[in-house]
């Protein structure tokens, strides 16, 4: 930013205040009136100056809060989330819109916030939903205040409803047991016996190839995910996080009904003329050796549930029963959050640390054997 002077007439002048509009990247002038002597207009207008490049003011700009989330959309989301999160951002966004789109985003107050979060609840949108729009608005209007277009979040100060807590069913080891039995022989089965087996997420197994596979090790690695979106269909991306690409240690009876899936596959393709599995094929195949889609076979399992009188198991019921029955089981926190994929074991222990339960018990004999003898 630059700024000068100009005498208007004596005593009164004119600070001239020039910088690039931080939406369109043009330059433009703000002309701020002063009265006193040149010496004076001289140093507000240094201090004017200093103010903006310190954060201290911000240029007005009549950008609306509409406008300014397309901008958001075209700058931001494209550039860093993925096109399934960037479908979720412009679902958000259009409620957004539609309530307070035409608000100048300078002037947004988080009065503003809470009454877009009452209309909300009053049109009978889930809270869930709701803080759901709430934290990407969060997002979004912390990049417009690091863009210097405006000075404050107005999002960190209203808050969403509270949104229920929804725990995703976990099935104790009986339960997994007799999940399995019913749905022994039907095509679900092998995604429902390695989820359990293994922790991993759906578009995970749904992406498995053969050639990730070692099952002389008794090994698979987790190499890639699928992702489903309207505008792309079903794409082949990498795994969520960067540690979700990992080696998983298979149990024997999943290696065995692996090898026997291999087997089954191999012998259609044989009976079809269509000659040997390719290593690069997916392990859940459709008819035609394409990806499954992810959509359809939530909405299989949730169909499939209902028949054999499971309705509250999901196919994320599987990645934690595997984390629990693994906690449980004594294993520590490092190696499941490994399994998982999780960012850091601090991801696993805010999810599944209630779990963990028995080591205050030995530190108390540790404690106990130390020092119990003394007096």
């Amino acid at each position: 930013m630059r700024g000068h002077i100009r005498e208007r007439s004596p005593g009164r002048w004119a600070i001239v205040l020039e910088a690039r509009d931080p939406i369109t990247g043009k330059r433009r002038r703000r002309w701020v009136s002063f009265r006193g002597t040149k010496r004076q207009a001289e140093v507000e207008a240094a201090r004017l100056v200093a103010e903006a490049q310190h954060g201290g003011a911000i240029e007005p700009t009549k950008i609306t809060v509409a406008q300014f989330l397309d901008r958001f959309e075209r700058d931001w989301v494209a550039a860093n989330v993925t096109a399934r999160s960037a479908e979720r951002y412009q679902a958000a966004f259009a409620h957004v819109r539609k309530h307070l789109g035409d608000l100048l985003l300078q002037r947004l107050a988080p009065a503003d916030l809470a009454r877009l979060y009452a209309n909300l609840h009053r049109n009978g949108l889930a809270a869930r939903t709701i803080k759901f729009i709430h934290v990407v608005l969060h997002r979004a209007l912390g990049q417009a205040k690091v863009w210097g277009i405006i000075r404050d979040n107005p999002a960190e100060i209203a808050k969403p409803p509270k949104a229920p807590q929804q725990e995703t069913a976990m099935l104790q080891p009986k339960e997994a047991t007799r999940l399995l039995e019913r749905l022994r022989d039907k095509p679900l089965y092998l995604i429902g016996s390695l989820g359990l087996a293994t922790g991993m997420r759906r578009n995970e197994m749904l992406a498995l190839r053969w050639r990730y596979l070692d099952l002389d090790h008794a090994r698979l690695t987790v190499a890639q995910a699928l992702e489903q979106t309207k505008a792309y269909g079903i794409r082949v991306k990498s795994p969520k996080t960067k540690h979700g690409k990992r080696t998983i240690s298979l149990p024997a009876h999943v290696v065995t009904e692996l090898r026997q899936h291999w087997k089954a596959q191999q012998e259609q393709r044989l009976a079809l003329g269509r000659g040997r599995i390719s290593d690069d094929a997916p392990v859940f195949a459709t008819h035609d050796d394409k990806f499954m889609s992810p959509a359809a076979v939530t909405q299989a399992w949730m169909q499939q549930m209902e028949l054999i009188g499971m309705p509250d198991v999901t196919l994320h019921s599987l990645r934690h029963t595997h984390a629990s029955m693994l906690i449980k089981g004594g294993v520590d926190i490092i190696t499941v959050s490994r399994r998982l994929g999780h960012g850091s074991p601090k991801i696993t222990l805010e999810v599944y640390g209630h779990l963990v339960t028995g080591a205050d018990d030995r530190a108390a004999e540790i404690m106990d054997a130390a020092f119990g003898k003394i007096g």
